[in-house]
């Protein structure tokens, strides 16, 4: 009993001191970071590796590449033989590209490309691409599997804003200023039914807020013209792109559409050689007789629209010096005339219906014409009148239940096209017009 006693006691000693030990050695250990990696670790974090570089979607390090343009009379055939494809793999591909794109009109000056590989000196091509315009292409593999595609670079969309005063003409004043010439022509489709374009005057000035799209950093041309300001004989008209129900339009600031019954004339850049008058000296018959209308001067060819909505009456050959001429009967009181064409657009003939904007014809000089040019006349009533005279009401305004929401849409587009006209016209130091402020 007695030696049962002294190895209790030996046992609790130990016990005491392996508790002591632990304690000393192990006390200041913190409790380990649930993640398993202690604190003091440095971390070396390796960057992603860089994606391959490719071209059309191929990588281009695995690639001879080669690029030319379509000559003149070239085709697929000729062109995939100088690079020793087979015949038979250049015909399965015509064939199989015939729903995706006909080959036969590729066309002279557009872009290829062939990717090859090599080895023991010899090259073979993989693939060939064809630039179909400046955003699609077609990938066609020479491999014998006859693969085709298409596909699109990206285009990417820049904001910009421009300001210019006219010196002589709209065209000019855009090349003048090394600006996109599509400029010209987007702003003379947004103000067509309240700028006269054939009446600019020196000293009229514009300002547009638009995207202009890239690709591959090359402008391929305008995107959307957001807002626009432009100043014709010291008045003021503002555009806005703006949705209502699904349509996207132009609207001005009070809401109104520009969009208007008529066009403000039938054809795009051109000069009026003659006007409206009761008494003018015929070029050809050297008589004064009155001239029931105005006369474009444009080169023969120039598409001549229709300035609104209506149906074609007359389609035919004026007896009386007219020479190819169509007549549009728009509604009960307008009917417009169009005099001296060189030929018809396509599909048009008496009974149909035209829309505003749509080509009818060409400038010509059929009939008694000294030059090309395009007689128009307006008739109100049955009556003759001064096409230059003609107003025209607007269409489709901002509905009133919209207004509010509309006018706080445009508020931050017409404080910075102010703000972009008042500052440009300080630095020329050209005099400011006043500028409508209704918000």
């Amino acid at each position: 009993m007695q030696k049962k006693y002294i190895v209790g006691i030996i046992i609790l000693v130990l016990l005491t001191f392996s508790t002591l030990w632990c304690y000393r050695h192990f006390s200041g250990l913190q409790t380990p970071d649930p993640s398993g990696l202690p604190d003091s670790l440095d971390m070396v974090v390796m960057p992603p590796p860089s994606p391959p570089e490719t071209l059309y979607g191929i990588e281009k390090d695995s690639f001879i590449i080669e690029s030319g343009h379509i000559q003149y009379a070239q085709n697929l055939a000729s062109l995939l033989s100088s690079y020793d494809v087979e015949y038979s793999i250049i015909h399965n591909l015509a064939i199989a590209s015939k729903e995706i794109f006909d080959v036969r009109r590729m066309k002279t000056g557009n872009k290829y490309t062939v990717f090859s590989t090599k080895q023991d000196s010899i090259k073979t091509p993989e693939w060939f691409v064809y630039e179909i315009d400046p955003i699609e292409y077609l990938v066609m593999s020479l491999k014998g599997d006859t693969l085709v595609y298409r596909d699109e670079k990206e285009v990417i969309s820049k904001r910009k804003t421009t300001t210019g005063v006219i010196e002589s003409s709209l065209w000019n004043t855009i090349n003048d200023n090394n600006l996109n010439p599509n400029l010209a022509f987007d702003l003379s489709d947004i103000f067509a039914w309240t700028v006269d374009f054939f009446g600019i005057e020196k000293g009229d000035h514009f300002t547009v807020i638009y995207d202009e799209e890239y690709v591959d950093s090359v402008s391929i041309g305008i995107g959307e013209v957001h807002a626009a300001y432009f100043n014709h004989r010291k008045e003021p008209y503002y555009a806005f792109r703006y949705e209502q129900d699904s349509i996207m339009s132009f609207f001005d600031e009070e809401g109104a559409s520009l969009r208007k019954a008529f066009l403000k004339a039938p054809l795009k850049f051109s000069r009026i050689s003659s006007r409206f008058s009761n008494s003018r000296l015929h070029p050809v018959l050297k008589i004064r007789r009155p001239h029931r209308g105005i006369d474009y001067a444009a080169p023969t060819g120039t598409p001549v629209y229709a300035l609104g909505d209506g149906r074609i009456t007359h389609r035919k050959w004026d007896t009386k010096g007219g020479g190819n001429y169509i007549k549009i009967k728009h509604n009960s009181i307008y009917t417009t005339v169009y005099m001296h064409l060189s030929g018809f657009a396509k599909g048009i003939k008496k009974g149909i219906l035209v829309t505003q904007g749509q080509l009818i014809g060409y400038v010509g000089r059929t009939g008694l014409a000294t030059g090309p040019h395009l007689d128009f006349r307006v008739y109100k009533n049955g009556r003759p009148m001064d096409p230059l005279k003609m107003e025209a009401p607007p269409v489709e305004p901002i509905h009133e239940e919209k207004m509010e929401k509309y006018l706080q849409y445009i508020q931050p587009w017409k404080e910075e096209l102010d703000s972009l006209t008042t500052g440009y016209m300080q630095a020329k130091k050209e005099p400011i017009d006043s500028l409508k402020v209704v918000l």
